[in-house]
């Protein structure tokens, strides 16, 4: 009986001096493969420096940027200021927006604003009859507009097929920041539709619904009704180039914690479909 321990207890400690066998991630992770970032809707109700201080804590690198962080009417040295601070976090404040445009002075100011930025290219929603001139001003000047998709709540542009309806060809530098949380409250194939519009697409926004109807709410992703499985598969085979930004509207005086759990879920669905 002793001997049958001890025999026991050697093969114990032979296997306690051997490496672990462990399953390692080997190469680059999936999510590696796009530019995850947030929308700034997301921290609407927080200070620049706490939503940095939010992306860093997630190692976020991107951030879109909205205008009560930085007004329409800043400086190009309060740009550079604001730049500057978002380089301190190591966040890319990537592209500004959304700048809804009601009349053509509203479009000669987002476009200043833009320019003065330094931004090739940044997210609007005009209003219908105004595409022709952005489509001249983006001509004009070379900086690029990606039209916010807003589903079935009434806003101009509900959807890509609109986008594409209206400026009609994609060369013209007027694209879109897909919104995928609406386009499913559309009731849309999400999938067909980023094949089928693969050239307009710009910029996305990415989150998950409660409902697949015009009463869905953002939630969590991973918790809602959709499978974004396939979705990033086709963003993979399109080699979609851009950010996928997550823009998270639920609990806006405490969205960190879903934000947290959504970054989470994207990167793991990322490192899935590699």
């Amino acid at each position: 009986m002793r001997k049958h321990m001890l025999s026991i207890v050697l093969v114990a400690l032979c296997c306690l001096a051997l490496p672990a066998q462990a399953q390692l991630i080997e190469g680059p992770r999936g999510s590696e493969d796009f530019k995850i970032g947030v929308a700034g809707f997301t921290y609407r109700n927080y200070d620049l420096e706490q939503t940095l201080k939010f992306l860093k804590s997630m190692e976020v690198k991107y951030l879109s940027i909205k205008d009560w962080w930085l007004p329409l009417d800043s400086s190009k040295e309060q740009m550079e200021a604001f730049k500057a601070k978002c380089k301190e976090y190591d966040v890319n404040p990537y592209i500004l927006g959304p700048i809804y445009m009601k009349s053509e002075a509203e479009v000669d100011r987002a476009f200043a604003y833009a320019e003065r930025y330094g931004s090739k290219m940044f997210i609007g929603v005009p209003n219908y009859e105004l595409i022709d001139y952005v489509i001249k001003k983006v001509a004009d000047t070379g900086i690029r507009v990606a039209i916010h998709t807003h589903g079935p709540d009434g806003a101009p542009f509900p959807n890509i097929q609109k986008v594409a309806e209206m400026v009609k060809d994609p060369k013209l530098g007027v694209g879109c920041c897909m919104d995928l949380g609406h386009s499913v409250r559309m009731g849309e194939n999400i999938v067909k539709d980023i094949k089928k519009y693969k050239d307009w697409i710009y910029d996305i926004h990415i989150k998950d619904e409660s409902a697949a109807s015009k009463a869905g709410q953002t939630w969590e992703m991973g918790r809602g009704v959709m499978d974004f499985v396939p979705i990033m598969k086709v963003l993979r085979k399109i080699k979609y180039q851009g950010v996928v930004s997550l823009e998270f509207e639920k609990n806006g005086d405490n969205p960190h914690p879903g934000v947290a759990e959504s970054i989470g879920y994207l990167r793991g669905v990322c490192d899935a479909t590699k």
